[in-house]
């Protein structure tokens, strides 16, 4: 697995030896100045210095600044840190892959080429060199190797470095120029006479600006008084679908004479990472995909509910941030919002919900396809999956792919032809077309020959399954997070679907129940799993 694209330029280690600064105050000090990385260090750790290292930690993510420890895999577990720095000495760094998950970030320190010879790369993300130069804040240091021995180290290691050791402002540039991918500080800046001032003067070494580090939410009714700012409906606005919208106890929707009602959820480290998606996607998405479902049942949007959950690491700017990729989907789709709740929790979450008008003519289900009709898609499959692969590699080559992910779009203007066909048998794809076709074939009681072997293929996924062997058929069919339609209808309908909907094609066909749902699946696929691998 290539290794994930992080930032180690300015890459910061708290001082547990430095006199009359704490750790958060030394940790505020950097993020000011424009770390991108901040690890946590402190060789006589406690239980009583827990709540720092939280509030440490929710300093890092609110900023969006990589929160590292040091040597501890379980302190790094239990402060959900976004990885552990490792030693020579320490534990296992495939001990803390295994415990840390894949999205974690995990460093090896490493003094000389030889000592690189005897480290596995694999489970690594980065390397931190040296000391480069001599230093006195880490006593075990070992002989300076200077800066030809970190450019020896750069030269033969595959992974991004990170020069460690005596680092001061002034020698920030001989590092880079060396083949480092950050600088680590420690001393510079925490025993320095003013350590905002050399902090500064070390992130302008490294081609950073400062920027004022925003504070986590902490006032619930402030918060949603200043979402409901940019959400506020008149009352007597009797063109629109909800009489009393968000801001009261309850919301009072106008007579829907056919509802249709679904809900989803989204959570962090399950359906999204803040470090893979910004928080305007992130609320667009979750608002898209739970929209998704009434495309899948010819519904137009009427409102949406959202209940979120926020960890004490989001800023209200964040979380303002959400609501306007909320916003967007609403005015796309003609929908506002009804209300909702936000309260404290130890992970971020959305809950949704949404009402809407069926289409008074016919309201498809999966249970209708029928033994002689086709199965069909109305777009692409496997972007999104590939897309996911592409963040957990750190490989921003296929920004195509990464959209597909991050950004997917309900098909309502799929459903509408579908409708006007009176095609009666469709369903998202949310779970990859392995899962779904099986919930197809099951409901309908039939099963369903699937046949991929002409189905098109994105020119974007086929260099990325050419770049990482992999069959374009097998990540088709294992898919996930499409939002794509899938339908059955007999061949002559499609005819006429397909002269309004060009991206659409074949991908099988319904036949007689025959001890199997489904067919012609290309190797060992199970349906989607959130956050998984292909």
């Amino acid at each position: 697995m290539d290794k994930a694209k992080i930032d180690l330029t300015f890459y910061f280690v708290t001082d547990d030896d430095a006199p009359g600064s704490s750790a958060l105050q030394q940790a505020y000090t950097a993020v000011a100045a424009g770390a991108t990385v901040v690890q946590y260090r402190n060789k006589s750790f406690s239980g009583q210095d827990m709540p720092e290292v939280l509030a440490v930690r929710d300093l890092c993510k609110i900023n969006g600044v990589l929160f590292i420890v040091n040597d501890d895999i379980v302190l790094a577990m239990a402060a959900g840190a976004d990885g552990v720095h490792l030693g020579q000495e320490d534990s296992d760094p495939a001990l803390a892959r295994k415990l840390l998950g894949e999205g974690a970030v995990i460093g090896i320190s490493v003094s000389t080429t030889a000592e690189l010879e005897r480290t596995d790369p694999a489970p690594c993300d980065y390397i931190g060199t040296g000391p480069v130069f001599s230093t006195g804040t880490k006593q075990d240091a070992g002989s300076a190797i200077g800066t030809e021995g970190l450019a020896a180290v750069a030269r033969r290691c595959s992974l991004p470095v990170v020069a460690i050791g005596g680092i001061t402002p002034e020698r920030v540039r001989q590092c880079f120029k060396a083949g480092a991918a950050g600088a680590a500080v420690i001393s510079a800046i925490t025993r320095a006479a003013d350590p905002a001032a050399s902090a500064a003067r070390f992130a302008e070494a490294c081609g950073l600006q400062p920027a004022e580090p925003a504070s986590p939410w902490n006032d619930e009714f402030l918060l949603i008084r200043r979402i409901l700012a940019d959400f506020r409906e008149p009352r007597d606005n009797k063109q629109g679908p909800v009489k009393v919208g968000a801001g009261d106890d309850a919301a009072l929707l106008k007579t829907l004479k056919n509802p249709v009602v679904t809900t989803d959820t989204q959570r962090e480290n399950v359906h999204f990472r803040r470090r893979w998606q910004s928080m305007s996607e992130i609320g667009y998405k979750a608002a898209e995909i739970t929209f998704s479902d009434l495309a899948a049942s010819y519904a137009k949007p009427v409102a949406l509910f959202v209940n979120l959950a926020l960890p004490a690491d989001i800023s209200e700017e964040q979380v303002l941030q959400i609501y306007e990729g909320i916003r967007s989907s609403l005015f796309s789709r003609g929908a506002v919002l009804g209300g909702g709740n936000v309260s404290s929790a130890r992970a971020m979450g959305l809950d949704l919900f949404a009402a809407g008008e069926a289409n008074p003519e016919i309201f498809p289900v999966r249970s209708s396809a029928l033994p002689g009709w086709g199965l069909y898609v109305t777009g692409q499959l496997g972007l999104a999956r590939a897309g996911l692969d592409c963040l957990y590699r750190g490989d921003d080559g296929f920004a195509g792919l990464i959209h597909a992910f991050t950004s997917p779009s309900a098909r309502f203007d799929a459903a509408a032809v579908l409708a006007e066909n009176r095609v009666e048998c469709v369903m998202d794809l949310s779970d990859g077309l392995a899962g779904d076709a099986v919930h197809i074939a099951e409901a309908s009681g039939v099963t369903i020959n699937l046949d991929l072997a002409g189905a098109p293929v994105n020119r974007e996924l086929s260099d990325y399954c050419l770049k990482y062997g992999k069959s374009p058929q097998h990540v088709m069919a294992a898919g996930g997070e499409d939002y794509e339609l899938v339908f059955a209808c007999p061949p002559t309908v499609f005819e006429t679907v397909a002269q309004k909907l060009p991206g659409a094609y074949r991908i099988g066909e319904c036949v007689s129940y025959n001890g199997l749902p489904v067919k012609g699946l290309p190797g060992e696929i199970t349906g989607y799993r959130h956050g998984g691998r292909i």
